[in-house]
């Protein structure tokens, strides 16, 4: 195991749910909020969510960048298993709008969120805000980054991008569609469509390369097009061997972990925080340190490529 040097964790705390108010939403808007007990000028993740999680998962990443001295801030989306929308409500088409609103949300609204949760007030640095998603979550962060939708005639639809996220990781995240979705997600996905012509802001993508999809018709490689088919400044990721689940992100013990892998999950913490830390100024070491590790491990689990 490839060995980063990483900070002492310091104490994490974690409040739920910190309600934002979303009238046109159909329900509010639940976060959860999780942060070190010390330090300021803290730098901020929001973290979306794959299909049908919630504020409650993730915590192998959540807990680890928290500790490590980042605010993490986790919405609970429409298409959670906790709220259990039926399939024929009108908002279901709109989830994956309603997801980038969610993120938008919580940016307009830090103040809110700062003065929801005791001890973390004044201790946010609102010029270092990461975006991270895994699956479903990856396209929704996507969006905030620069990816468009294209429509059924292949134009981009609006640009929901955000100047306020200064980098993204993107877990696990769909590629093109068109002839590459199998006819099932070109069924129910139609918005599984995505542009990355404009997705210009600095972005950690992973992928697994055994991250088999009954989504597209190609092979594991599609998880790779975020990196492939956006323009400036990226980083690719693959891991060896991993699934959907990369490890097991989603949770300490999910029964969907298919590919269940502490030191894969382990390297994503640590690569993911010195690609953060290397993009925010905080380190601007890190992430060289981190890809020249890697590089020389006698078994790596992954590799890197950047451009």
């Amino acid at each position: 195991m490839m060995e980063i040097k990483i900070n002492t964790p310091t104490p994490v705390f974690s409040v739920k749910p910190v309600v934002l108010s979303a009238p046109d939403r159909g329900e509010d808007l639940q976060v959860r909020v999780s942060a070190p007990v010390i330090g300021r000028d803290l730098p901020i993740i929001i973290f979306s969510h794959g299909f049908g999680w919630s504020l409650d998962d993730y915590g192998p990443l959540v807990d680890f960048w928290a500790a490590q001295g980042f605010v993490v801030i986790q919405p609970t989306h429409l298409d959670s298993r906790t709220l259990n929308l039926p399939p024929d409500d009108p908002r279901t088409p709109l989830i994956w709008r309603f997801r980038v609103e969610d993120l938008k949300r919580i940016l307009d609204q830090l103040d809110l969120i700062e003065a929801s949760v005791p001890g973390l007030s004044g201790r946010l640095d609102r010029s270092r805000i990461a975006a991270a998603g895994h699956s479903f979550g990856g396209q929704t962060v996507g969006m905030l980054l620069g990816a468009r939708v294209l429509d059924a005639h292949g134009e981009p639809g609006e640009n929901m991008s955000d100047s306020r996220i200064k980098a993204g990781v993107l877990l696990a995240t769909t590629g093109k569609g068109g002839a590459d979705l199998s006819p099932f997600a070109a069924e129910h996905f139609p918005f599984m469509n995505p542009s990355f012509a404009d997705m210009s802001t600095p972005t950690l993508v992973i992928a697994g390369d055994h991250d088999q999809s009954p989504l597209t018709t190609r092979g594991p490689d599609w998880f790779t097009d975020p990196y492939f088919l956006s323009p400036g400044s990226k980083s690719l990721l693959t891991l060896f061997g991993a699934e959907h689940s990369l490890g097991g992100i989603s949770g300490y013990s999910v029964a969907e972990t298919t590919d269940e892998s502490p030191e894969r999950v382990a390297l994503i913490q640590q690569l993911t925080l010195a690609y953060l830390c290397s993009a925010f100024g905080i380190d601007d070491s890190s992430w060289v340190t981190a890809c020249s590790a890697l590089a020389k491990s006698d078994s790596p689990l992954g590799r890197i490529e950047s451009k």
